[in-house]
């Protein structure tokens, strides 16, 4: 009777694994699925961060009043105006093609120079009714400082120029010539660049000018 108990202990099948043991053997598994809810959130959390920043971007373009879209266009005016002395040298050389570029702008310009002192009437008007006035928008004060910043640096080559009186020919002339033909194109580019992100309602930010501009606020 005894080997009655015995020879069904024997028969029994085998005890089988708990849940708690088989999740045990896999630590490595419930560790990214304890995981994945996070890294999901995280990943949702940050697309819709860079949707909200997108939508305050396009909203901050689209906001900028259209007087101060006007106001920082027409400022960069008066360093293209006294910009143009330095394209002498390309007018003489492409009469027609830069004749044509700037034939609307032709009676604007000549009711600058007809103004006397235009240049400096012009620089403050913008720095002290626009850049000083604490009743103008930070866009349009900083677009005209940014304007007046650029005429100051396009004073300095001709200050240079004074000094050392290279001659038209030779090497001085050479120098002159290229150099005059540098800071003009660098005048154009300046000038489009800016005209057309005020018109847009957009910062433009010139390379050094805008730093140096900037740092006035």
């Amino acid at each position: 009777m005894a080997a009655i108990p015995l020879l069904r202990l024997s028969l029994s099948p085998p005890p089988q694994k708990t849940l708690r043991s088989t999740i045990s053997i896999h630590p490595l598994r419930s560790n990214i699925l304890s995981l994945s809810p996070p890294q999901s959130l995280s990943l949702r959390s940050n697309s819709a961060a860079q949707s909200r920043r997108r939508t305050i971007i396009s909203a901050s373009n689209n906001s900028t009043p259209v007087t101060d879209r006007l106001i920082s266009a027409a400022a960069y005016f008066f360093p293209f105006f006294n910009g143009l002395q330095y394209g002498r040298f390309l007018f003489a050389q492409y009469p027609r093609t830069l004749g044509l570029a700037l034939e609307p702008l032709l009676p604007l310009l000549s009711f600058y120079r007809s103004i006397p002192y235009a240049s400096y009437l012009a620089f403050l008007l913008l720095y002290i009714g626009v850049v000083r006035n604490t009743n103008a928008s930070r866009y349009a004060r900083f677009n005209a400082m940014q304007a007046v910043v650029l005429d100051v640096l396009l004073v300095l080559p001709m200050l240079v120029q004074r000094i050392f009186n290279p001659g038209p020919h030779g090497i001085g002339g050479k120098i002159l010539m290229i150099s005059h033909n540098v800071i003009f194109v660098f005048v154009v580019i300046c000038f489009v660049y800016s005209l057309v992100f005020s018109i847009l309602g957009r910062t433009p930010k010139l390379p050094l000018v805008g730093d140096a501009a900037g740092r006035q606020f």
